[in-house]
């Protein structure tokens, strides 16, 4: 017979799984709001001589949405 499920437990107890999560992250020049499609691209940006992006010109906005939030009360569900 084999154990199916990931379960961590502590002291004799199974801990809360982690919550079902999605994010979305998006990075762009906070100056010229142009889009970039990675990190690498951003970066490739700021390392380019011809353009005078630094570091601090680029915006990350990251977006997280919790499907379902664990039982925090205790309860049966």
């Amino acid at each position: 017979m084999t154990i199916k499920e990931d379960i961590i437990v502590t002291a004799g107890k199974p801990t809360v799984s982690p919550p079902d999560v999605e994010t979305a992250s998006i990075v762009k020049h906070a100056t010229t709001g142009e889009v970039y499609a990675s990190e690498e691209e951003a970066q490739t940006d700021i390392d380019n001589p011809a353009t005078s992006t630094t570091e601090q010109d680029i915006r990350r906005d990251v977006a997280i949405s919790v499907n379902k939030l664990p039982d925090i009360f205790g309860g049966t569900s």
